[in-house]
Formats: C-alpha cells, sequence, structure tokens
C-alpha cells in the first residue's frame, strides 16, 4: 500500500485513539514509526510489530526465512531486542504438508537465530501462501529509536546494499543469468539487522530504520520529514546488490518502485545527471533491507568500521550515503 494511500486508511484510527490518553504508549500512530512502544514499568517498553507477505523465492525454507527476517528487523530499527514471536499463515489446502512445515522451519530457524523463540500463531486457508511473524521486543523506555531524531550535521549509514525487489523481479520473469543475482538477493534477506542495531545504539544513533516497501527514497523522507530535517544523499556511495543495476537496465523494475516514484515526488528532488537506471533503484522496494542510521558525525567513521569489522558477511556492511542538514524537510540526491 503507498504511503499517501496508508495514511488515508490509517486516518480513522487516528481519529478514534487520542494518544493523549496512553501515557504509555511511547510510539504509536501519530507518527509513522516502524513498531509500536508501550512502556510496562520504569525500566521496560514492549516493542510490538507484525509483517507478513506472499512468497518472494521458490524455496520455502528460505522463503521462512526471509519473511521472519523482515518481521523481526522492525524491533531491531527500534533499538530492541527479540522476545517471541507468533506465526502468521495463510496456506493453500492443496499444499503438500511438508512445504508448508519447510516454511516454519526456516522462520524458527531465524526467530532461533535472535534469540527468540516461536509461542504459537495463526494459519488460514488462502489462495496464494503468506507468511510472517507478530514480534513481540523489549527496549528501555529511555532507550527506544524512533526515526524523528535526526540532527543537522548528522552522518546517513546504510547496513545492505539496495536492489532486492529489482533482482527478484528479474528472477521472477526468467531473466539470462539471474540465478546469480537472485543468490544475492537472498543471502542479503535472510541477515538479521540485529548486530548492525547493537552497534549503532552503543554508538549513540540519533535516528534509525528500516529500508523495506517504501525504498531507499521513501524512508529516507519519513526520517526527513519526523525530524524537520533536509537529507542529502550522495548516488555514487549508495551500494547496489551484485547485477541489481544490469537487471535495472534490462527493465526488470517492479510495480512498487514506479508508485514509490509517483508517491515521493513532493518529498525528494534527485540531480539531473543522474541515469534512470539508478533512479529505478532508489525507488525500488526492498524486502528485508538494512538499517539507515542517523547518527553524529564524530562517531560515524568508527560506527562503520565496527560493523564492517565484525559483521559476518558481506551483505551486513556499512556504507556512509549522506548526510543531515538543516532546510526544508525531504530528500535531495545529488
Amino acid at each position: 500500500m503507498g504511503l499517501e494511500t496508508l495514511a488515508q486508511v490509517l486516518q480513522p484510527l487516528r481519529d478514534t485513539f487520542d494518544s493523549r490518553d496512553y501515557p504509555d504508549l511511547l510510539v504509536g500512530l501519530d507518527a509513522a514509526d516502524d513498531a509500536a512502544v508501550y512502556r510496562v514499568s520504569d525500566e521496560v517498553a514492549l516493542i510490538q510489530t507484525l509483517d507478513f507477505f506472499p512468497p518472494v523465492v521458490d524455496d520455502p525454507y528460505l522463503y521462512g526465512a526471509i519473511g521472519a527476517a523482515n518481521a523481526m528487523s522492525d524491533v531491531y530499527a527500534m533499538g530492541g531486542e527479540v522476545c517471541f514471536a507468533l506465526n502468521i499463515a495463510g496456506i493453500p489446502d492443496n499444499l503438500p504438508p511438508e512445504v508448508a512445515a519447510e516454511i516454519f522451519r526456516g522462520g524458527a530457524e531465524k526467530v532461533r537465530e535472535a534469540d527468540g523463540v516461536i509461542v504459537g500463531g495463526h494459519t488460514i486457508f488462502d489462495a496464494e501462501p503468506k507468511y510472517g511473524l507478530s514480534v513481540t521486543g523489549m527496549v528501555h523506555p529511555d532507550a527506544v529509536i524512533t526515526k524523528g531524531g535526526a540532527k543537522p550535521g548528522d552522518k546517513l549509514l546504510l547496513t545492505k546494499p539496495i536492489g532486492t525487489g529489482v533482482l527478484l523481479t528479474a528472477a521472477q520473469q526468467q531473466y539470462v543469468d539471474s540465478d546469480v543475482g537472485l543468490e544475492a538477493a537472498v543471502a542479503s534477506m535472510i541477515e538479521l539487522n540485529r548486530h548492525s542495531s547493537h552497534l549503532a545504539r552503543a554508538a549513540g544513533v540519533h535516528a534509525m530504520t528500516d529500508v523495506t516497501g517504501y525504498a531507499l527514497l521513501g524512508h529516507a523522507s519519513e526520517i526527513a520529514l519526523q525530524s524537520s530535517v533536509k537529507i542529502v544523499i550522495e548516488a555514487s556511495s549508495v551500494p547496489l546488490l551484485k547485477d541489481a543495476y544490469r537487471f535495472a537496465a534490462a527493465g526488470a523494475v517492479t510495480g512498487g518502485g514506479h508508485r514509490n516514484q509517483e508517491q515521493l515526488r513532493e518529498r525528494v528532488s534527485l540531480s539531473n545527471t543522474i541515469d534512470n537506471n539508478l533512479k529505478q533503484l532508489f525507488y525500488d522496494p526492498q524486502t528485508s533491507g538494512g538499517l539507515l542510521i542517523a547518527v553524529p558525525e564524530g562517531v560515524a567513521e568508527s560506527l562503520q568500521v565496527s560493523i564492517r569489522e565484525t559483521s559476518s558477511s558481506d551483505h551486513g556492511s556499512c556504507w556512509q550515503i549522506g548526510s543531515v542538514e538543516e532546510g526544508e524537510p525531504g530528500v535531495e540526491v545529488i
């Protein structure tokens, strides 16, 4: 669902629930963020999020793992730790039980990797498989990280390359050699954002979000608007997944990317020197993307080094892609 449509759909909820009536609701509907946060004591706040989607790959185990990693990412974007999760699934009645079991196994092993546990869930019959998690995490009430804390002078870091939407589309449409690109996309999507979140919290991050369906530019614009700052992204500094540019140039772009471009036109300005294929990737919807981090300039370089040197894979690295400035809230790509 697009940003404008989502805002319209959610308006009745905002009309029904006045946040002033819920003083322990630290993050809710007032400002769009990655998860809800509710204080239960002076020391503990609960983080609650939910995400699910149809298959993005044919392998049921990998589909489950990607769905789980994507859902848990919102907890890490808020600076928290995963505690437990519930499965959410739609299963066709003609799907072999062993295939459904592999989806659940992929999700379960990813949750275990996060030191969490799956404690139940709900499954319905559906024409197309759907899988995801409702995830509960924890964070200290004073340590919640939102999209709204970026400050002029901050540096903008990204912890995963972009291009999963284009690469998944190329594989689905059976472009030549698309299996190589798919391999890179899968490796990136199953990488948890937990480690990068740990290090960002320790570094004193000001704002953070994960890059998913609204693409790099959509999620950067949310930080800009909620922090009342201007974000400047250097196009040449944005990391791309292997073969993502090649397949974008070949036409493997997504409908979601076109919707993002249409709905972000008032928030985003791109230099005329940026070629169209790169622009498509900046609007490309991501699945289980990296963390977008606004961090003080004085610790940006050391945070980059820490994430790079201690990452378990090439897909959990860190790149400085821009900066935060004073100015009209929005995103400028140069």
